[in-house]
């Protein structure tokens, strides 16, 4: 039997909200920089130079849309990352596993206050490894760690 705990909606919406704010900034400066006469005119010298605003807002929006791109191709990356407490590890995001024997402390005292955990193990290299463990990156993190310290015990 494995206990899951996924990637916590905290930080999808976080990235979400993020990615909103850039795109939604970039359409308004966008429309500023190219397309409301009267705040083109007031920030033109009478030359006919752009001034320091009228120049960020028509240079912004490519930049503003790039960083929204970066951070949704950075959400779809993440998209699947989970802590998976099986029979015999504990398996990070598909990649890191950790057996329940190298497990050598587990520090909760912080996790019903701040929501995190400390995993001290053992690698395959002998050398000690501290693993700090959030609630605001995966969700259902108490049953993980109850399952953690029933087995270690």
């Amino acid at each position: 039997m494995s206990i899951e705990a996924p990637l916590s909606k905290h930080k999808r919406n976080t990235l979400v909200i993020y990615i909103m704010g850039c795109v939604g900034l970039a359409m308004w400066c966008g429309y500023d920089g190219y397309f409301n006469k009267n705040w083109i005119a007031k920030h033109t010298d009478a030359e006919g130079r752009a001034k320091t605003y009228l120049v960020f807002n028509r240079h912004a929006p490519a930049y503003l849309v790039g960083a929204g791109l970066l951070l949704g191709a950075y959400l779809f990356a993440i998209r699947k990352k989970n802590i998976a407490a099986g029979d015999t590890e504990l398996v990070i995001d598909g990649k890191e596993k950790i057996s329940y024997e190298s497990i050598e402390q587990i520090n909760k005292t912080h996790f019903t206050s701040k929501g995190f955990f400390i995993i001290t193990y053992k690698d395959a290299n002998s050398s000690d490894v501290s693993r700090k463990v959030s609630d605001r990156d995966y969700d259902n993190l108490g049953p993980v760690l109850d399952e953690l310290v029933v087995k270690i015990s």
